[in-house]
């Protein structure tokens, strides 16, 4: 089995790459089902690439799409096997980033992580436990997997930005302040946004708000 993960690559507007936007879908999607916002994004970002790869494995509740790792009450698979697909799942995007810094010719702080759900799940784990930060971490409606295990592990803290809606009824919306009271225990620069009666999505106040962090933290006027 190859260790390569399939992805889309939207090139920037300007043709002057100086930064990427690795988009991290949700259980049972694929890449495409984020790379869309690039086209809200792009005008904004002209000189940024948008990436969007597909999670390893296919879904084990959803044939057509792909999942980061297994989710136990969604798909009847053990807590042993979630773990370790997790660990797993992890060391390709890891090793999938590194392809990616090395393909676009970037170093890591030139790199941001957007997550939904799922991938936000694979992005909170990922990204701190690289050496070198990366420019930052968007999470839309996901959670901090082993929350107790990050002060520990963190290698590097990129700054976090969690976007979460308060209708949540797939992910709560209480793991966002889970997520963020550990964060910050870790000592990590942490931002917040609460879409107002959204459900488990990406409303337009929320890219909002997550266009406003990206283009700070990768130094785009």
């Amino acid at each position: 089995m190859s260790e390569d993960l399939d992805f889309q690559r939207r090139a920037s507007t300007s043709g002057e790459d100086s930064s990427v936007v690795m988009f991290l879908h949700g259980y049972g999607a694929d890449g495409n089902d984020l790379l869309g916002l690039a086209e809200p994004l792009a005008p904004h970002m002209p000189d940024t690439v948008f990436i969007a790869p597909n999670a390893p494995d296919r879904s084990m509740a959803n044939p057509l799409g792909f999942q980061w790792f297994p989710i136990p009450w969604i798909d009847g698979s053990s807590e042993s096997a979630a773990g370790e697909g997790l660990l797993q799942a992890a060391r390709r995007l890891d090793t999938f980033i590194d392809k990616v810094l090395a393909d676009e010719g970037l170093s890591p702080d030139r790199l941001l992580l957007f997550g939904f759900s799922q991938g936000t799940m694979i992005g909170l784990h990922v990204a701190p436990r690289r050496a070198d930060p990366l420019a930052g971490i968007v999470g839309f409606s996901g959670r901090l997997m082993i929350p107790d295990a990050l002060a520990t592990e963190a290698l590097s803290r990129p700054p976090v930005l969690l976007v979460h809606g308060d209708a949540d009824d797939v992910v709560p919306f209480d793991d966002m302040q889970t997520a963020s009271d550990a964060l910050q225990e870790a000592d990590f620069d942490v931002y917040g946004h609460v879409m107002k009666g959204t459900g488990h999505g990406i409303a337009p106040d929320g890219l909002g708000v997550a266009l406003t962090f990206m283009k700070n933290f990768l130094g785009i006027e």
